[in-house]
């Protein structure tokens, strides 16, 4: 193939950047691969300025072009991707090379996300089918981080397709990281995909690329491709713009086939200039690649993390019956009374207090200030509930990181309200990830390392919590989405609201099959209007029409209050023969109700 007998050269050029030219000619609607069906003639310009500059080969303007990204827009993916590779395979003519760029789906798969990998296999097949009809010479899949990811990828493209298969990572910018070897590590990987090269492109720089190059070489005799950035980006006039000279830019990737890369180019904001200038380099260079070291021979091991000190909570989870009290979290500043109520709850035998994160999406302190403030001046531990609307995915795992390091080891693991329904409808929901997901980012701090691969330098030691609606609308779709939890990493499940012993019961033997413990969920009613709202006006809560009946019947709510602690009491200690804990969550966070309720069970 030309492909195969072109990486035989001493070094391949590549091109740049697509979307960077794109963006400067005015074609600023992303995806950038859009281009392809709207403005065909400009794609094409790309590409001849491209081999103009002196470029080997060119990438195919379909980096984006899976049904993810383009969904919502008005374009068939199979369209964009034939259509990209026809325009390159133009420009390139009969004699110089097209790859077809398939990058990531854009959104973590599952467990992590909702986007499995099936449907990974099946958005990646098509576009490489497309691609192969358009008349590629073979295929780079680039700008993964995901290895998982990239090995389906892989997979998927050898199932429709035997051109060659080019593959490369995009490493985030850590020093300490790259010093532990991760690079070396995925290298391994990549090597055995049966790919004709790898390496790494785009987030650094030439220098930060030499360090990868440099580790990658120790870990694959096969070709090494690197495609940095000019630089370090900035936003001007609100665009991501890159202010590196293309002289300063070709002079360092020289260095990058000095070190062992054999296929050079450009990612993010380089253009025709910066290839051009790195042609006229290597041309008048005499490169003298430096030998490549044995395989293994200088690849660093990453040490075992150190274990961090587990929360008090998980300890007693099994050798005593835990009782956790939900508070509610106040408006604005004032804390007195929430911490007022917390040291009574001490007192009377609650183990842990629940702290909610933006429930119903309404505006509230923020759950981490308000759980450290109550575990250092209270000192009782608190459960964190922890909403992935509000966050994407470096933000979670970059809170969950500073958490763990305040001591909020409790962590409860919960998809979110969107945000249309609360305080702030015109606010945006975020939701890069649900529940399932988070319990699998916090399993893998667990283990020490970040989504990415990384090490946090400690194998971090949250109790992971997740939610149960045992009379969720749809039940058998709730149980399957508990054992994803479960699989994900949950320690431990609190459920919502319960008011049945028999449904009690039957939540009890479903976790106790799941192997997990279980916090089974209380709440006192309070008046019969109370009681009529949670019936008919909450998702998933059911409650017995002799529970509102009898509730209805009190003289005022004073009295109904009374028949609610009644009945709760009642049914904490039926609970307490059944599940490994009670969840209260007493009316307007009251600290006596629930202190009445704790009694039934001391």
């Amino acid at each position: 193939m030309k492909l195969v007998e072109a990486l035989k050269r001493d070094v391949l050029l590549g091109d740049g950047a697509n979307g960077t030219f794109l963006s400067n000619r005015g074609f600023i609607k992303q995806p950038y691969d859009l281009a392809n069906i709207e403005a065909p003639e400009l794609v094409r310009e790309v590409h001849l300025a491209y081999f103009d500059a002196g470029a080997d080969f060119v990438e195919t303007n379909t980096f984006s072009a899976n049904r993810f990204k383009l969904e919502g827009f008005d374009a068939d993916p199979h369209a964009v991707n034939l259509n990209g590779a026809r325009l390159a395979r133009e420009a390139a003519g009969p004699d110089r090379l097209v790859l077809g760029a398939i990058g990531p789906c854009g959104k973590p798969l599952a467990p992590i996300g909702n986007i499995t990998e099936e449907d990974l296999r099946d958005s990646v097949r098509d576009q490489a089918r497309a691609l192969a009809e358009g008349g590629v010479d073979g295929f780079i899949l680039e700008t993964y981080i995901d290895m998982c990811e990239l090995k389906a990828a892989v997979e998927a493209v050898r199932e429709v397709s035997d051109l060659p298969i080019l593959v490369s990572k995009a490493y985030i910018e850590d020093g300490e990281a790259l010093a532990q070897g991760l690079p070396g590590r995925c290298t391994s990987e990549m090597n055995d995909l049966g790919v004709v090269a790898v390496g790494a492109n785009c987030i650094v720089g030439p220098q930060r690329m030499l360090d990868l190059v440099r580790q990658i070489s120790e870990t694959t005799d096969l070709p090494i491709l690197a495609f940095p950035t000019p630089g370090m980006p900035q936003i001007v006039n609100g665009r991501v713009t890159y202010d590196t000279s293309p002289d300063y830019f070709a002079k360092a990737s020289l260095r990058l086939v000095e070190e062992g890369a054999k296929i050079v180019g450009g990612c993010c904001g380089t253009t025709p200039a910066h290839i051009q200038r790195l042609r006229e380099v290597l041309s008048q260079a005499k490169i003298k690649p430096k030998a490549r070291p044995r395989l293994g021979e200088r690849a660093t091991d990453r040490a075992p993390a150190p274990l961090s000190e587990p929360s008090e909570l998980s300890q007693k989870l099994g050798k005593k019956f835990v009782v956790a009290v939900e508070m509610d979290v106040p408006r604005g500043l004032y804390l007195d009374r929430l911490m007022a109520g917390a040291r009574a709850l001490k007192i009377a035998g609650a183990d842990v207090i629940n702290i909610s994160d933006g429930a119903r999406a309404r505006l509230r302190m923020n759950p981490a200030a308000v759980s450290s403030i109550l575990q250092s001046k209270v000192g009782i531990e608190v459960t964190m509930h922890f909403s992935c609307r509000d966050r994407n995915l470096l933000a979670i795992q970059s809170d969950l990181l500073g958490w763990h390091a305040l001591g909020l080891r409790n962590i409860l693991a919960v998809t979110g309200d969107p945000a249309n329904i609360g305080d702030y409808p015109s606010a945006t929901s975020v939701f890069d990830i649900d529940a399932i997901g988070l319990c699998r980012i916090m399993a893998r701090f667990n283990d020490g390392i970040d989504m990415a691969g990384y090490s946090v330098g400690v194998k971090c030691a949250f109790t992971i919590a997740c939610a149960y609606n045992p009379r969720a609308m749809d039940r058998a779709s709730e149980l399957d989405r508990l054992k994803k939890k479960i699989d994900a990493g949950a320690h431990l499940v609190y459920t919502q609201p319960v008011f049945d012993p028999c449904v009690a019961e039957e939540a009890a033997e479903h976790c106790e099959r799941l192997g997990v413990p279980v916090l089974m969920g209380v709440l006192p009613l309070r008046s019969q209007r109370h009681a009529e709202f949670m019936h008919n006006e909450v998702p998933g809560i059911e409650i017995p029409e002799w529970l509102r009946n009898r509730i209805a019947a009190a003289e005022d709510d004073a009295s109904a209050l009374e028949v609610g602690i009644e009945e709760a009491q009642r049914l904490s200690a039926f609970v307490r023969n059944v599940a490994q804990g009670l969840y209260l969550m007493p009316p307007f966070g009251s600290h006596t109700v629930a202190e009445r309720v704790i009694e039934a069970v001391r």
